[in-house]
């Protein structure tokens, strides 16, 4: 007897009127699991038989499915499994940082095709839009050249900076990017590419990178703690991404604590303390250094003193922080990731532990409580790309039920 392997999937609806999310199910189920025939994708997603094969007929003629061979599983007729065409859609990501800006092209299932970087010239927004509009421009073309088809496949342009958005802030307040938030972006970049744009912070798109292609791939309920020039929470709730009623959710770095075992009783944002802008003041190095991570790491090689005091500070806001997220959010894991190192998180991810104590100590865990996720400089813009991604193809639970909260998109 031919054991059935487990599917993930959402579950779909028969009723009428909802053939879009129906679609969008169909192609998440096969993004999660790789291939599936027509009689796996009808159980897995609750739909019905000739349901699937109606949905499975249009994917395939919108070119963003297609057949493999016909397998064969005992006695029974062959099946047929289909899986995505990674040339069936395309997206371009942008990352806006405090020094560099960066571009990276994705198609459908999230493998990187081409990127590119660029330091972010003086001058504010005004003159640094001319500057990504050439970059993103620069990538276009270099994507053509690689796959001719996304000329006619580009579903837009997802773009990622620092938060939190639309509150007031000092002008000269270097964690807030305050010139590029009160600018005209999302207008202009659009009037620029003649593409569909969108804006997140950078901790939010550092999850949906997880989300898409990994250590959030296929789970529902998972948080992604952003450490890179501030800090900040992407949360992955019952399978989407939670932004809050103005974009701002998970935006922990803002939270307000004293330091530890000190004298000074004022409360300070904790990103001052621990990001890689406050470990930069420590070591004495200029953020905008292009060597800046084989400085960070050669200071982790020689067992810096003071980089090994910040990962002590660091390890043990972050212990209380990730405790307070299990317990708020009771996530199936929580994924340390971000624009820092590989040898700084590997060496975090050791003083991390053991944690604290939680209500996510349970025997049976199909993930671990914490586990380290993408470390490098791209994963932002990689985000950034799958946003687009994700917004075009993932389903919502909101096209079910046909509601939507005060102010969303």
């Amino acid at each position: 007897m031919n054991e059935i392997r487990p599917i993930r999937a959402k579950s779909g609806t028969n009723q009428e009127g909802t053939s879009a999310h129906n679609r969008r199910v169909m192609i998440d189920a096969l993004r999660l699991n790789g291939h599936l025939s027509r009689a796996e994708l009808a159980r897995a997603t609750a739909l019905t038989k000739q349901a699937v094969s109606n949905i499975v007929d249009e994917l395939e003629n919108d070119g963003l499915v297609a057949s493999l061979a016909a397998v064969r599983k005992g006695r029974g007729q062959p099946s047929t499994p289909y899986r995505l065409v990674p040339e069936g859609a395309f997206a371009i990501g942008l990352q806006i940082d405090r020094h560099v800006t960066r571009t990276v092209a994705v198609d459908l299932i999230g493998t990187v095709l081409t990127r590119k970087d660029a330091k972010l010239p003086a001058g504010g927004p005004e003159v640094g839009v001319e500057a990504i509009l050439s970059l993103i421009d620069k990538t276009r073309q270099e994507l053509a050249a690689i796959a001719p088809e996304s000329r006619d496949r580009l579903v837009g342009l997802g773009v990622a900076m620092p938060g939190p958005f639309g509150i007031d802030s000092d002008a000269d307040d270097p964690w807030m990017m305050a010139a590029w938030q009160s600018f005209p972006l999302l207008e202009r970049l659009s009037a620029g590419t003649a593409l569909d744009v969108r804006l997140q912070n950078d901790a939010a798109a550092a999850a949906t990178a997880e989300k898409l292609v990994g250590a959030a791939h296929g789970l529902d309920h998972a948080l992604c703690v952003y450490l890179g020039y501030g800090l900040g929470a992407g949360l992955i709730l019952d399978g989407e991404l939670y932004r809050g009623a103005h974009g701002n959710a998970g935006e922990i770095g803002m939270i307000l604590c004293r330091p530890r075992g000190g004298t000074d009783d004022r409360r300070t944002p904790l990103e001052h303390r621990i990001s890689i802008a406050s470990l930069c003041d420590i070591l004495e190095i200029d953020p905008a250094d292009p060597n800046l991570y084989g400085r960070i790491d050669a200071a982790a090689a020689l067992q810096d003193s003071r980089l090994a005091d910040w990962v002590e500070d660091a390890a043990y806001e972050l212990q209380a922080t990730i405790q307070i997220l299990e317990t708020v959010f009771d996530p199936q894991t929580i994924i340390l990731c971000g624009g820092m190192p590989p040898g700084l998180a590997r060496l975090l991810m050791d003083v991390l532990h053991p944690l604290l104590p939680s209500i996510a100590e349970r025997r049976q865990r199909s993930a671990p409580r914490l586990q380290l996720g993408f470390t490098d400089p791209w994963a932002v813009a990689i985000g950034a790309a799958a946003e687009p991604i994700s917004r075009t193809f993932d389903p919502r639970f909101s096209a079910i039920l046909k509601t939507r909260s005060a102010g969303s998109p």
